[in-house]
């Protein structure tokens, strides 16, 4: 299935960022919420992962689904609170997540160079088992 377009505006830089910027790399895209424990959890694994990664590879990008926040800025605050580098995109509400039929966060999705989607994993995914397939995605 191909990957539902989109471009969003990023937190460290405040630019617009779509998926075509990445054609031709693998993308990981993780949807997440503050508030979410799962989240949280899953956020702390991949800034770790995202430091020690390629990034010629991979790209690494972050979606924080503000229609799932309480106020709009709960993203940002968190983000900041945490000092965390890697890109974090705004969802325009819920609009991005639901093109991606998520039903929950976090939610990560991979993505080939061709922007098809390869595998989703929901809130109960072992990050193990996202890393795996992240191996399978750029071996």
């Amino acid at each position: 299935m191909q990957a539902p377009p989109f471009t969003l505006r990023e937190y460290h830089t405040d630019t617009y960022k779509s998926l075509s910027d990445y054609k031709g790399q693998a993308v990981m895209v993780t949807f997440w919420a503050s508030w979410c424990p799962d989240s949280i959890r899953d956020l702390a694994q991949k800034a770790q992962f995202y430091q020690s990664m390629q990034t010629d590879k991979l790209a690494f990008l972050t979606i924080n689904v503000t229609g799932r926040e309480g106020h709009d800025e709960d993203g940002a605050t968190f983000i900041k609170e945490h000092n965390y580098t890697f890109p974090v995109l705004f969802d325009e509400g819920t609009k991005v997540y639901d093109r991606y039929r998520c039903m929950g966060v976090p939610t990560t999705v991979l993505i080939n160079e061709q922007q098809e989607i390869v595998a989703t994993y929901n809130d109960r995914a072992a990050f193990i088992d996202i890393i795996k397939g992240v191996g399978k995605l750029i071996e």
